[in-house]
């Protein structure tokens, strides 16, 4: 590999000064040297060697405008924003043209976050700079801070008119799009850069995630195609390429693009879940418990993983092991709603209802939010007799979802089994009220009170009135 002039000029100037730190001799720089060497210890996070650069650089070229403008970049960075505005204001006494003057208040402006006043200052770059590019990225970057993802929009693109290879305008464009919900329009926008920017692996990539978002699978795998045929270690490209195949059930590919991934880095438990999912498509059940056991070997926090093995066994009937799975995966997070649920619905399924009704109690308890999860806990709390338990249970679901006529037909059910025909009643108009069709659910879960004189004449009287 052979570096350029400014390379080698720019390795031999940091060795130069590395060499005078360590000796404690004093060796010249020119300004402009300087400059790359500060800039070049705070890219690497070296703050204090950045400051130590500057100091000498101050004592060489007090009067440089480019030094003074990095030493302010560095008050910034440290919130020392008076004294940056004072320096820059003595600047502009000075340079009234200079570009960064304007960039740096607009910094300071961003900071305090008063970021209409830092596009004011931008807007007034614009007129001396010569990397538009740079300008309007910082006042995409202002826009998107006030949430007026239209402006920060616009002004991505019309960094991207100026320099066509900024990737970072070129994602904040499409973060853009997608925010604002304009999917179709952003795939338009990528096809016509494409046209001018043909091997930008990152377009077709982009373009390809947006077409699967809109489920345009095809082309999703089209444009994967492209970003992985230009960048042939393209990690995740190679790995949306299998999501695509697997969408279009061609499954032997989709798993031949995650074990490229493979390839190109250590395994990720992500791409073996993928490929065992594949491999129980494929009806290869051996594989994809090979690669369900690597999957939570490779992570066990992973909470997909231990799902899709415990589904896998739940899918086999084998509840024991589903059972064994479950419990592995609650000594590693014993507050994760997804195994109790699955606790809960393998014990039930193995009889244990005592089991299971702890279970939906816990997955409940740590957030679970779906309607079935509560309804199956009331129903094993009805089976086990605890019927003042489930009353509880149900008055506390329907505070989260008013207008389920299942829990209004359980309620009233509940209430005339405990002698509490009033109750009973203003739940089951309320249950007919919701959904008369499917009164019927009174019979399948409460058949001794269907045949109650009081419960028919309910139902008649209101089923009448239609």
């Amino acid at each position: 590999m052979h570096l350029s002039h400014e390379e080698d000029d720019y390795n031999v100037s940091l060795s130069r000064f590395e060499s005078m730190l360590k000796t404690n001799k004093v060796f010249f720089f020119d300004s402009e040297e300087f400059e790359e060497i500060i800039l070049h210890y705070l890219d690497i996070g070296k703050a204090t060697l950045a400051k130590k650069a500057l100091k000498l650089a101050l004592e060489q070229h007090p009067k440089s405008t480019g030094l003074k403008l990095v030493q302010i970049e560095m008050l910034i960075y440290d919130d020392k924003l008076d004294l940056a505005e004072k320096m820059l204001n003595e600047l502009y006494a000075i340079e009234p043209h200079n570009e960064e003057i304007y960039i740096q208040k607009a910094n300071i402006y961003s900071k305090r976050d008063q970021h209409d006043k830092a596009i004011v200052e931008l807007e007034k770059a614009l007129t001396f700079t010569d990397d538009l590019a740079d300008v309007y990225n910082l006042m995409g970057m202002e826009y998107l801070f006030m949430d007026n993802l239209e402006m920060a929009k616009f002004n991505f693109i019309r960094c991207l008119e100026v320099d066509l290879e900024d990737q970072a305008a070129l994602y904040n464009v499409v973060y853009c799009f997608e925010f604002l919900d304009q999917h179709e329009q952003a795939i338009d926008y990528l096809k016509a850069y494409i046209e001018r920017n043909p091997y930008s692996e990152i377009a077709w990539h982009q373009q390809g995630r947006l077409s699967y978002s809109i489920k345009n699978y095809e082309n999703a795998l089209l444009c994967f195609d492209y970003a992985t045929l230009i960048d042939e270690e393209f990690i995740g490209a190679f790995m949306e390429k299998g999501k695509s195949l697997e969408k279009l059930k061609r499954f032997e590919e989709a798993i031949e693009s995650y074990q490229r991934t493979i390839e190109l880095e250590d395994p990720t438990s992500y791409a073996l879940l993928r490929i065992g999912k594949c491999y129980e498509k494929l009806g290869n059940k051996a594989e994809a418990l090979k690669y369900y056991n690597q999957t939570v070997h490779e992570d066990p926090l992973l909470d997909k993983g231990w799902i899709a093995i415990t589904d896998f066994y739940i899918r086999q009937k084998n509840y024991q092991k589903a059972l064994f799975y479950v419990n592995k995966a609650l000594a590693i997070d014993n507050q994760n709603q997804l195994y109790w649920k699955r606790y809960a619905t393998i014990n039930k399924q193995m009889n244990f209802f005592e089991e299971a009704e702890f279970g939906y109690r816990k997955a409940v308890e740590f957030g679970d939010a779906h309607l079935d999860t509560w309804l199956f806990w009331v129903d094993i709390l009805q089976f086990l007799g605890e019927f003042d338990n489930a009353i509880q249970t149900l008055v506390q679901a329907s505070e989260y979802f008013p207008d389920e006529y299942e829990i209004a037909y359980r309620l009233a059910g509940l209430y005339f089994m405990t002698q509490q025909p009033e109750k009973g009643k203003f739940h089951l108009t309320i249950g007919l009220q919701l959904n008369p069709k499917h009164h019927t659910l009174v019979e399948e879960l409460f058949p001794t009170i269907w045949n109650q004189k009081n419960v028919q004449q309910i139902i008649q009287k209101h089923l009448n009135s239609f």
